[in-house]
């Protein structure tokens, strides 16, 4: 059995009999025998747990095999919810796209449901006019092309403190953990897009604050006996809830700390401040203007930007440079289109990205290997919705596999070889117009961040291939190099990246 549903075995009884009770406390629901005639197939349910051990500790692999058994669009019973599980393009694309309007709405992991986060959440908050303000203000204010033409600057400056801290590690021959450096270098970028400020100072602190926050996304992440069986959500079997509100709560004392100075700051000078996010924000709440937002709303938006925006562009970055490392020969291709196209040892500029087609390419071939969120966050059917021959039932909860989609053999050759020459005469973008690939969603819920994410992937990986040869610490070969995943919410690298840089002149 999966133990991220348990601790120990003795806790696996206990769940057990307690849902055994639960069989003749709760009433089943009752089901449209038509409609349940047209449920796509599936596993065999076991009574009461129904397919949770067919979960395992990396689903997105478990329902990958599933789906080669049952097909690309099949049915699971998870506890007491019917979960219909999309593991192709074409079913992603009515699912996202012609469907979009009516499985738009989320279901919530009971891991998020704390201090009211789940009202706030910009991810997981319902379609609806508040949402509708929410991703205006991204839109328009934090991800417009506008504004992240307008903070260039700030961009060069954080890529420029990240190549000062590998090149200090290039002196001594140290290792790069560059997880940690990316997360430092985005995490900085975000704080002082908002605050003005860094946040971060230290790799010593960098692992803090990325700790935090894979610790949410992990929680998030991890199979819950809360969401299977909501009656049982009050136990808190797992202890998951316990750990989210700890969580939680140091990240939003930051912005609390940070929203309230800047309040009191404001009140006694009578000046705007700092013309960052946060006035921006604080403005609407003063101005009168036809968004406005409190103090409570602006610190959840803020959480939920920075724990979306700083583990997955940490993780592809991670990822790309252990493909690279990996495959010696395509790393060098690389470094042949940066310095012929940028200057050896010179870091990339936003103006160089859209002359840079191989790198562009290798950063698609990632996500397409490694997306992000490899079981794009679940969504929920607000009616019965036909998708192709079946019918998925109101409420039920729908999974897209987007780990699997982008390795289908019938739409990629060589599915699961890293291969960025694929994508080099391809039209097929990353922005959820191309359903084979689709790291970021697509529909009214693509992810907000998207635009950044795109502008920063590219400057962070070709400064670093550009500025610096890379090899493996202690005399590792190639052959060595793990690449296995950790299954989150995000998909980790279950063994860091640590590179020892050398200096390019």
């Amino acid at each position: 059995m999966d133990l991220s549903l348990s601790s120990t075995l003795s806790y696996v009884v206990l769940t057990f009999t307690l849902l055994l009770l639960l069989k003749f406390l709760i009433p089943t629901t009752k089901s449209n025998k038509k409609n349940h005639s047209k449920l796509p197939p599936g596993p065999t349910p076991l009574p009461i747990i129904g397919n949770l051990l067919k979960l395992g500790n990396k689903p997105h692999h478990s329902l990958a095999n599933l789906a080669d058994i049952h097909g690309p669009i099949m049915t699971l019973k998870l506890g007491q919810v019917t979960t219909v599980v999309i593991s192709s393009a074409d079913m992603a694309k009515e699912v996202l796209l012609t469907h979009d309007l009516i499985t738009s709405n989320r279901t919530v992991p009971d891991a998020l449901s704390v201090l009211n986060h789940d009202q706030y959440s910009l991810s997981f908050m319902r379609v609806s006019p508040r949402w509708r303000d929410l991703r205006k203000i991204c839109n328009y204010q934090l991800f417009s092309n506008k504004t992240l033409d307008s903070s260039q600057a700030l961009r060069r400056r954080k890529l420029q403190d990240l190549l000062n801290d590998i090149e200090r590690c290039s002196k001594v021959g140290e290792a790069v953990d560059v997880g940690k450096a990316a997360f430092k270098t985005t995490v900085n970028l975000l704080s002082n897009t908002f605050f003005s400020v860094d946040f971060v100072h230290s790799a010593k602190e960098a692992g803090e604050y990325k700790e935090i926050i894979v610790s949410i996304l992990k929680e998030v992440g991890v199979p819950n006996v809360s969401d299977f069986f909501p009656m049982l959500k009050f136990l808190d079997l797992q202890g998951i809830r316990k750990r989210s509100i700890v969580s939680v709560k140091k990240v939003l004392s930051i912005f609390k700390r940070f929203v309230g100075e800047r309040v009191k700051m404001r009140e006694g000078t009578g000046s705007i401040g700092n013309d960052d996010v946060l006035d921006a924000l604080l403005n609407m709440s003063s101005d009168g203007g036809k968004i406005e937002m409190d103090k409570d709303e602006i610190e959840h938006l803020l959480l939920n930007i920075f724990v979306a925006g700083t583990d997955t562009t940490t993780y592809t970055l991670e990822w790309a440079m252990a493909e690279l490392i990996h495959n010696p020969e395509m790393m060098s291709k690389l470094k042949e289109e940066l310095e012929k196209t940028v200057g050896k040892g010179i870091p990339v500029e936003e103006t160089d990205i859209a002359k840079l087609p191989y790198m562009q390419a290798v950063i698609k071939e990632t996500f397409r290997l490694h997306p992000p969120v490899p079981l794009l966050l679940p969504r929920r059917a607000e009616i019965d919705v036909k998708i192709g021959d079946y019918v998925i039932p109101k409420d039920a909860q729908i999974l897209i596999n987007a780990w699997v989609v982008g390795r289908d053999p019938t739409k990629w050759e060589n599915p699961n070889v890293f291969i960025p020459e694929r994508f080099l005469d391809s039209e097929i973008d990353i922005k959820g117009h191309h359903f084979e690939l689709i790291p970021f969603g697509s529909g009214r819920r693509t992810c907000p961040g998207l635009p950044l994410a795109i502008r920063m992937l590219p400057l962070m990986l070709g400064s670093l291939v550009n500025c610096f040869d890379w090899k493996l610490e202690d005399g590792l070969n190639v052959e060595d190099f793990n690449k296995e995943d950790e299954f989150g919410i995000t998909l980790e690298k279950s063994q860091p990246v640590r590179i020892v840089p050398t200096k390019l002149y």
